[in-house]
């Protein structure tokens, strides 16, 4: 049987509470229930456990016509709805008409005992108030630094120029490419050239936005008309707050925390060419690092493109892991000017805040317009993903979902969601839907938004695509049990996978590509594992003998780190302490070549006694290939892994949580821990049937096949095999099976 629930994480159950402002709900925080006080809820689960469509209020839309589509929607299994503020509605969106609007929307939801997020904009990326920061306060407005001007300059010569009032940095680049910062004198210029030919860049701040498709917009595209707000400045989000979420507060407030479960934001990043910059930029990096980033900053303000490919530039190792401190600072703003002052803010009103950032599973991308995942996810209450094109399908590789998961599991959410389907193509039917979802379920996701139904404001009119077919409510019903199952108890994996994103902002893709192809080597031997950043490794995680302890009370007695270029000085000595108390560490692809204290910029070089307490696997793996990368019709073969770094795997993973008698890839795993139970959810997401002997590292005596599609729960034959539970798993092409072990 699983052991009682520890003091430790009765402990991390308390601080997770605090950290949330003590939310008054069940479905607000973690829960350890029985496996029968599960099993009672099994069938029907309570409506706050989703999944929801996403629901536009489009047209001149009427409060008869929200209940016909509330009526419809709640008859085809929906027992909560995201709702968006749409175009050409009968009011101005956020003036006082909307709200009275939203508020009998509010109410008739309730009648249905439906429950309802709300979609914080008009549109995305979330922040641009419905184009009010670009209308009443364009001070606010995102902002970046730009090469404005490019002045050739041949050697000998001296350069002398006044600068306009917004220009911030300057640096020459040679024909070889390399560079030098051009120290300002005020708003003057003076600078004479080495021999050679020279180009001087200079870098000016403007307000430039990340396109925002708005239903405000008249002309109804994505553009920069509507800017989003300067998401590193605090007041910029307290202004956001005061437009958006306040005015909500007063309008359906009595609601928030019942039939109102939160906000919904959607992709807010920097698509911007040039770097990410707010006014304070300058001020918060010398505090945060000691040193002046300002003179540097036109080394690497040069955004390339096809159309504007730029001028190269070869930044010697130094100014690279100045561009590192640079990012670093910009991540760190990010999370604190934007993400941290609306999930307090929902902490403090009883409600949650749910997000997605952009392009997820492309990690290289990611740090530069968002800096890092799991900082921003930090706050939130409900960490997510999307999967909107073809990021999933039976032809790709996917272990991105992931990222939301692990951040859940690491600061102790119950929750991580998922939008899915919105722009694939081509459209999933029904069966490819389900098969979407199981990969996530079975990467930790356990809130599902369903993309799209729009009001039906513009006439009736037949559902659409895969909500239109008839085994689409039964499919409402499998997710709903499956979200509920998925997010009762705790996490319960033991392997932590290191996220090199401080090596990605000094732009080393390899980390990037190990980092993705360990992914998918765990997930392929049945390794349930949780992604962990440098924070958690150098702070967050609670530090014991031979294991780190999460928020949500799970411990890692393994941490892997794919190929790092770069790690922290906390995060290098927690984990030798980790390592000399009894935790393995394994290295993949090499140890790192830096390690760095308050700075990227002055990191000290590393030797190999500085990892002698770990195990190094100079191999790499090859990598796995990304959505795109192969013909639908072929999907990709498993990984050919070398085989020292797979007799380093198994020495680090001596006793995984699922081992089979023999290999099957195709096979994924999640497990959770009830308060007497494990919880085991396998996915065979190939073509090919799975035929397998099972070992579970669980010591019940009961054991239970619960089947999400009928809400049945039956026996399972099993046999002892030592204090483990051997079971026979028999799964059909992209079948899931759920086995808890009493």
């Amino acid at each position: 049987m699983p052991k009682p629930t520890s003091v430790s994480f009765s402990l991390a159950i308390f601080l997770s509470s605090f950290a949330v402002l003590h939310a008054q709900q069940p479905w607000q925080h973690l829960q350890n229930p029985t496996a029968a006080q599960v099993a009672s809820q099994w069938k029907l689960p309570p409506p706050e456990y989703g999944p929801e469509p996403y629901f536009g209020l489009n047209g001149p839309v009427s409060m008869a016509e929200i209940e016909r589509d509330l009526d419809t929607l709640h008859g085809l299994g929906f027992q909560a709805v995201t709702v968006q503020a749409g175009f050409n509605m009968p009011f101005a969106y956020l003036s006082p008409q909307y709200f009275a609007f939203f508020r009998q929307l509010v109410d008739q939801a309730k009648a249905r005992n439906m429950r309802v997020w709300i979609v914080d904009d008009a549109g995305y990326p979330s922040g641009f108030a419905g184009g009010k920061f670009s209308k009443d306060k364009p001070n606010l407005r995102m902002q970046g630094l730009e090469v404005a001007e490019k002045i050739p300059v041949a050697g000998g010569q001296t350069l002398h120029r006044e600068l306009s009032s917004d220009a911030v940095s300057a640096a020459a680049v040679n024909q070889e490419g390399s560079a030098v910062p051009i120290p300002l004198h005020g708003q003057t210029l003076d600078w004479t050239a080495p021999k050679g030919s020279w180009t001087v860049l200079v870098v000016d701040h403007e307000f430039r936005t990340s396109p925002t498709r708005s239903d405000t917009n008249p002309r109804r595209v994505k553009d920069t008309e509507q800017s989003v707000e300067d998401y590193m400045n605090p007041a910029a989000t307290a202004q956001y707050l005061q437009w958006t979420h306040d005015q909500y507060k007063q309008a359906v407030g009595d609601e928030f925390g019942k039939i109102i479960m939160g906000f919904r934001g959607d992709e807010p990043d920097y698509s911007i060419a040039g770097l990410p910059w707010t006014n304070d930029f300058f001020v918060r990096f010398r505090e945060l690092k000691g040193y002046d980033v300002q003179p540097y900053t036109a080394l690497f303000a040069e955004t390339p493109s096809r159309r504007n490919p730029g001028i190269p530039i070869q930044l010697t190792p130094e100014q690279l892991r100045i561009k590192g401190d640079y990012y670093d600072v910009f991540s760190k703003m990010f999370a604190a000017g934007f993400f941290e002052p609306q999930g307090k803010w929902c902490a403090a009103h009883h409600v949650e805040y749910q997000v997605h950032l952009n392009h997820e599973e492309m990690e290289m991308e990611l740090t530069h317009s968002e800096g890092s995942f799991f900082r921003d996810m930090r706050w939130v209450e409900v960490p997510g993903i999307d999967a909107i094109w073809h990021q999933i399908w039976s032809d790709t590789v996917s272990d991105y979902p992931r990222l939301a998961s692990s951040v859940a599991h690491v600061y102790g959410k119950p929750r991580a969601f998922t939008e899915s389907f919105a722009a694939y193509h081509p459209e999933p039917d029904v069966k490819m839907a389900r098969y979407i979802l199981n990969e996530q379920f079975v990467r930790g996701v356990n809130l599902v938004e369903m993309m799209y139904f729009p009001a039906t404001s513009m006439g009736p009119r037949a559902l659409r695509g895969y909500m239109g077919e008839p085994g689409f409510p039964s499919l409402v019903a499998y997710v709903r049990r499956m979200s509920y199952l998925m997010a009762m108890g705790r996490p319960n994996a033991s392997v932590a996978l290191y996220i090199p994103s401080s090596s990605m902002w000094l732009g080393d893709s390899e980390a990037d590509t190990q980092f993705v192809s360990t992914e998918r080597l765990l997930s392929d031997y049945q390794i349930d594992f949780d992604i962990v950043s440098d924070d958690a490794l150098a702070h967050d995680l609670v530090a014991l003998k031979g294991s780190f302890e999460t928020l949500s009370g799970n411990r890692y007695h393994a941490v892997i780190l794919p190929d790092p270029l770069l790690i922290s000085a906390p995060a290098c000595a927690r984990l030798k302490a980790f390592a000399q108390g009894g935790g393995k560490v394994l290295f993949i692809g090499g140890a790192p070549q830096w390690i760095a204290g308050r700075t990227i910029r002055y990191a000290r070089a590393a030797t190999p006694a500085d990892f002698a307490w770990a195990t190094v696997v100079d191999a790499e793996l090859p990598p796995t290939p990304t959505p795109g990368q192969f013909p639908p019709s072929a999907p990709p073969a498993p990984q050919d892994v070398p085989a020292a770094i797979l007799a380093a795997l198994h020495s680090t993973v001596p006793a995984p949580s699922v081992h089979l008698e023999s290999p099957d890839p195709a096979l994924k795993v999640m497990t959770r821990r009830l308060k007497d139970a494990d919880v085991y959810l396998f996915f065979n997401e190939g073509a090919e049937p799975c035929d397998r002997e099972a070992t579970l590292a669980s010591r019940g005596n009961i054991v239970q096949a619960w089947d999400p599609k009928t809400a049945d729960i039956e026996p399972l034959a099993f046999k002892r095999k030592g204090k483990e539970v051997a079971v026979h798993l028999q799964l059909n092409p992209y079948e899931t099976r759920v086995i808890v072990v009493r």
